[in-house]
């Protein structure tokens, strides 16, 4: 895979960190849970982070800020999924956690593999 074709790639698993990220703000449950409103800003930060290079279509520079920020990327999934029980067990919120994991997993994936 190319930088290039890493970009884009990584760029399309972030659709699903807004929508979770989108569906958490605006839930009920975020009004009342700071520890949820925080992971919701962290994805936010994260996605903000790779609007420039993505915007000047610098391969190079996005993936360098989002290996750079994928710890803090982790670290906010891990701590949704541990907290989505408590805030609710709606299928939708099963399946946001669900959704924010595959995306974080597959461009784990793709960030350690391209140049």
């Amino acid at each position: 895979m190319t930088p290039d074709e890493a970009m884009h790639r990584v760029d399309e698993l972030l659709s699903h960190v807004w929508m979770v990220r989108t569906f958490l703000k605006h839930s009920e449950e975020a009004e009342e849970d700071d520890e949820l409103m925080e992971i919701v800003r962290d994805l936010y930060d994260y996605t903000l982070a790779l609007g420039a290079p993505w915007n000047e279509k610098n391969s190079a520079e996005y993936l360098r800020q989002a290996r750079k920020k994928l710890a803090k990327l982790r670290a906010a999934t891990e701590r949704f999924e541990k907290l989505q029980p408590e805030i609710s067990t709606h299928t939708n919120f099963q399946m946001a956690a669900r959704s924010l994991r595959a995306a974080v997993r597959e461009a784990e994936m793709i960030l350690s593999s391209a140049n």
